[in-house]
């Protein structure tokens, strides 16, 4: 699906301190971006740049110091406890570094939970889950826990609980983090294809390189601020340029 011209994430003069002990920390300097709905966005910049800081800010999973962010226009700033849980339940999808899958449930329970959260029919619950499951290559592993899959095959199951909802966003955080080279492409290209197939807008913190071949845009964060945004044409040239 071709990217749209309207903005599905904004955020505006973006800033977050921590206090640890005397020193305050100052983790983002007032990061103003745009995010347009069916990007591929990658956040990438080295630890402690403040690329986790704004994922988390963009999630809803922390408040700012200052500033504002907006998904689908909604300042998040301005909903009550209830008003964001029901946001990031339906708008947006998670996936972590470490997948977060609950050891005792299987492929199918972790996926229809947070559908249970939204209150969806049993049946219908169901019914998705499997949907998704086949969705990422995972059909013939319903009954599987976590344990009993691959790191891979538990990345797919944490894609798949992210879709439950249908959200507009699906927020990655380190998503090939703790997998191998040919593990971490094939999640890259299941993100990628989802994204263009579902229109589903995809941001996504990373170290990894390999993320650039299929982002939109990237985001280089560095000393809390946006140091530079780069199209992926942009970074092609460049890489052409230096060989």
């Amino acid at each position: 699906m071709p990217r749209s011209d309207e903005y599905i994430v904004r955020t505006k003069d973006l800033s977050k301190h921590y206090q640890m002990g005397d020193e305050t920390v100052e983790a983002l300097k007032g990061v103003t971006v745009d995010i347009f709905r069916g990007e591929y966005i990658s956040i990438m910049g080295p630890s402690g740049s403040g690329k986790s800081t704004l994922f988390n800010m963009v999630g809803g999973l922390d408040k700012p110091t200052h500033g504002t962010v907006f998904i689908d226009e909604v300042d998040m700033a301005q909903l009550d406890a209830y008003e964001l849980a029901w946001l990031r339940c339906r708008k947006i999808g998670y996936i972590f570094q470490t997948f977060n899958l609950i050891p005792v449930m299987t492929a199918l329970e972790n996926i229809t939970l947070p559908m249970v959260f939204a209150g969806m029919a049993y049946d219908d619950m169901m019914k998705r889950g499997r949907e998704l499951l086949d969705t990422v290559g995972l059909g013939h592993r319903l009954h599987n826990k976590p344990g009993e899959l691959s790191g891979g095959q538990q990345q797919r199951v944490a894609i798949a609980r992210a879709l439950a909802n249908s959200p507009s966003i699906i927020l990655a955080d380190e998503p090939t983090g703790n997998l191998d080279l040919k593990t971490g492409k094939e999640i890259i290209d299941l993100l990628r294809r989802l994204n263009q197939e579902n229109g589903v807008t995809v941001i996504s913190a990373t170290h990894d390189l390999k993320m650039v071949d299929v982002s939109d845009r990237i985001f280089w964060i560095r000393d809390g601020l946006v140091d530079r945004v780069q199209t992926r044409s942009e970074m092609e040239q460049e890489v052409m340029t230096e060989h």
